[in-house]
């Protein structure tokens, strides 16, 4: 539970070496640079090196010729400060324009192609018609059609059988039926609209057909061979055009790969006058990074310094976690990052997230499988969903062990415990309905603890940050604790008959003055800072603090009720998986075993996820709410 300690580097050199620094500095490992504008902004006379990246619009085009066309340049960066962009931009583009010509060619020929057999198609089927092409398509009183129309259109043709049109079919293919229709001059537009109206798809014949369709067939396969014959040049040539262009154009992808990163660092560089500065932060541990990739720049000036001890920059944040709490950082970066220096609450996240989910889900065999199932997927996909899944599934197998659960069988553990550990029964019996109130009543608990310590927390974060007035007045600090301890404390005892603690001096010490700190924290945070109590007056004042008070008291028993989810999750699992088992017991034989393995797979899914959610919510909205203040800067490194 720790956050990296960083120091600030300070780069600082004359201008003529610029380019030589920055070769060095965009390979420096776990180095996270101050963009130049953040310190422009705040000082006079300062200047930034940031403009437009000319490499990152020829890198672009040729990324597209190798996305569109399907080529590959591979390329090895290459570093050199000898470089012609025009030179660059001239041969990829005339080479993206060659490749374009042909490919456009190719589809354009290849559409050519299709109308052609499209045609060649009809030709063969109005060849039993016994009749030139030139009587049929230039008549002077009637029009022919010819193409294809949806098979279950044929039928509605009906409809329209008192219109002067003839229609004769051919072929059927894919629920489509090739066919020509003839109709006068006089009645060709509402024919054509009828047929359009029944999606007819006309296939004109091109002007190049003439006479037979013995004829006809012969000028549209020789248009087809010629078509085809062309495609292949075309291929041809750009086979020859991307196999003479590929080493070239891997040249200077690597050549532009470097220029690129050279371009995209000058944002974090400063001009002072005929010198500049670059500031970064690294951590302590990786400092030796930093003059081994300096060694041998002898004009360059390298200042190490604390990280805070720049006002005008902000020290990023970089969490530091042990084995089990790290993959849990996901869920605080999904919150938020602490400041530097302040606390980090991933191993506070880690246990009490991981108790939560293994009380709401606790069943043995299931909580095996979860930790099988997150090994894969962190050692596959390397997701740290999966890293959290082994550790949760640790805790799942744990509490499903106190209740006596393994793949939804409650019964099926109590031999362990009665045989091999001598006792009278199981730890905890999830079914048994004289538990059903003690099982809430104990979520209720784990719930005002898990809120007394976030309190704690709250108050340790704000005394670290000098926030004196929010650790001790606030319902999240010393006075909210005092109140909400003493109410849970004296309720408990009261209930049990231990004691009772409740009586009017202890109710004035622990209820009355916190919660009059808590009415007061405003007015008094403001006297500390030398301004007026009540700037609106105290009757504007006591209105709205007696209503946010009323809200405050109102909050810790809806946020200590909200717990009781974790009861109602617990009784949720036994009582889906009781269900498996009921349908298990409609079954028989193999369908039986079926059911138990797709039922537990299908509460493990729906509920785990549901689960899963309601412990992240607990996180952030009953826990964080009172503790953290998410407003760091992430440690974002150039490599």
């Amino acid at each position: 539970m720790s956050i990296a300690k960083t120091k600030l580097v300070n780069l600082t050199a004359d201008l003529d070496c610029l380019d030589q620094v920055l070769m060095h500095f965009i390979d420096i490992k776990d180095f996270h640079p101050v963009l130049a504008n953040k310190i422009i902004d705040q000082v006079h006379g300062l200047t930034s090196f940031s403009a437009d990246n000319p490499c990152s619009l020829i890198l672009q085009e040729i990324y597209e010729i190798e996305k569109e066309y399907g080529v590959h340049f591979p390329a090895t960066e290459i570093r050199s400060l000898n470089y012609n962009l025009e030179s660059m931009r001239s041969v990829v583009t005339e080479t993206h324009a060659i490749i374009q010509s042909n490919i456009k060619e190719i589809k354009d020929t290849e559409d050519k192609i299709r109308k052609y057999e499209d045609a060649l198609g009809q030709v063969r089927n109005i060849e039993s018609l016994k009749i030139s092409l030139d009587s049929l398509f230039s008549c002077q009183y009637t029009v022919a059609r010819v193409g294809r129309i949806p098979t279950d259109s044929i039928e509605k043709l009906r409809y329209y059988r008192n219109r002067p049109f003839l229609i004769q079919t051919f072929s059927i293919d894919k629920g489509y039926t090739t066919c020509i229709y003839i109709t006068t001059n006089e009645y060709e537009r509402e024919v054509d609209n009828i047929f359009s109206s029944l999606f007819f798809e006309r296939i004109f014949i091109p002007d190049f057909v003439h006479g037979t369709p013995e004829k006809a067939k012969e000028n549209l396969l020789q248009e087809i061979k010629l078509a085809k014959e062309k495609i292949a040049e075309n291929v041809q040539e750009l086979q020859i055009v991307t196999k003479d262009e590929t080493h070239r154009i891997a040249n200077i992808k690597g050549e532009l790969l470097f220029l690129d990163k050279l371009y995209e660092s000058k944002k974090y560089v400063v001009g002072m006058g005929d010198r500049f500065t670059i500031s970064g932060f690294i951590e302590e541990a990786n400092l030796s990074n930093i003059d081994e990739q300096f060694k041998g720049n002898e004009g360059l000036d390298i200042e190490i310094r604390p990280a805070d001890s720049d006002k005008r920059i902000t020290p990023p944040t970089k969490l530091k976690n042990g084995w089990f709490s790290k993959p849990f950082g996901m869920f605080v970066e999904m919150y938020g990052l602490p400041k530097y220096g302040e606390v980090d609450p991933t191993l506070f996240v880690a246990i009490t997230y991981s108790l939560l989910f293994g009380i709401m889900f606790g069943d043995l065999g299931q909580g095996l499988l979860l930790i099988l199932i997150g090994w894969i997927f962190w050692k596959w996909k390397k997701l740290r969903l999966g890293a959290i899944g082994m550790r949760i599934g640790i805790f799942s197998a744990f509490f499903g062990l106190l209740y006596g659960s393994f793949f939804g069988d409650e019964e099926i553990l109590t031999p362990f415990y009665t045989e091999v550990l001598g006792l009278a029964s199981k730890p905890i019996h999830v079914m048994d309905g004289n538990f059903t109130m003690t099982l809430l009543i104990a979520a209720i608990a784990i719930g005002a603890l898990i809120i007394l310590s976030s309190i704690l927390l709250g108050i340790f974060i704000n005394i670290k940050r000098k926030n004196y007035a929010e650790a001790l007045l606030s319902h999240n600090g010393l006075s909210g604790f005092l109140f909400y301890a003493f109410v849970l404390v004296g309720a408990a005892l009261s209930l049990t008959g231990i004691a009772n603690i409740i009586n009017p001096i202890t109710i004035a010490i622990f209820a009355i003055v916190p919660i009059l700190m808590i009415f007061l924290k405003e007015p008094i945070e403001r006297k500390l800072h030398h301004h007026k109590m009540f700037p609106n007056g105290f009757g504007g004042f006591f209105v709205e603090g007696f209503f946010e008070l009323f809200e405050v008291i109102l909050s810790y028993i809806t946020n200590t009720m909200s717990f009781l989810r974790v009861g109602g999750f617990v009784l949720s699992h036994a009582g889906m998986m009781l269900v498996v088992f009921s349908l298990k017991g409609m079954a028989a034989g193999a369908g039986s075993i079926l059911v138990l393995v797709l039922g537990n797979l299908f509460v493990m899914g729906l509920e785990g996820l549901i689960v899963g959610i309601q412990v992240l919510r607990l996180e952030f909205y009953e826990m964080f709410s009172r503790y953290y203040q998410a407003d760091g800067i992430a440690f974002e490194a150039l490599n």
